[in-house]
């Protein structure tokens, strides 16, 4: 089960991994990270835009940190443009980190009850598999990612965890 090790990695492969599709992205023209490609949400900045919202829906609630406005239909956009998503990114992964290295080991014992606004109802589950589903929320959601921009010619890095490189198990 989920436990603050757990956190911590996966908290640094995130880091790692929205650097290396962030990075591929960006060497696409606006058109085309833009272009709708069947994926769930559309396209890659609509997808890119609803991860960091459900990062920041997951962490509002393992914290005291404020929640974003708007539900899943609201998710998708970058009010701000794409340099302004980078920089709210890479601030966000920091603070995700920050989050992880401090959350008390203790926080993982019980349960944490939310409103959900996708099912409309308050639900209460075990604080690791809401932790779980935070870090496979971002995997799912880099592998789309991951595809669509393999379709539009560009290049990600690797995404393996045994590959992460070094410099991320410092942080």
């Amino acid at each position: 089960m989920p436990n603050k090790d757990y956190a911590i990695t996966m908290a640094r492969y995130n880091k790692w991994q929205n650097e290396n599709l962030i990075q591929a992205a960006t060497g696409l023209e606006q058109p085309a990270r833009q272009k709708p490609r069947g994926s769930f949400f559309g396209s890659i900045e609509a997808t890119f835009a609803h991860l960091l919202w459900g990062d920041r829906i997951w962490l509002s609630r393992f914290s005291d940190m404020s929640a974003p406005q708007g539900g899943i239909a609201q998710s998708t956009t970058l009010p701000h443009g794409w340099a302004q998503f980078c920089t709210d990114r890479a601030a966000f992964d920091h603070q995700i980190l920050e989050w992880a290295h401090g959350v008390d080991p203790a926080w993982f014992e019980g349960d944490l009850t939310w409103h959900s606004g996708a099912l409309g109802r308050d639900v209460t589950k075990p604080k690791p598999i809401l932790v779980l589903q935070l870090f496979n929320h971002q995997t799912h959601h880099r592998g789309q990612i991951h595809a669509m921009l393999t379709a539009a010619g560009a290049r990600p890095g690797d995404t393996d965890v045994p590959f992460m490189p070094d410099q991320y198990n410092q942080i």
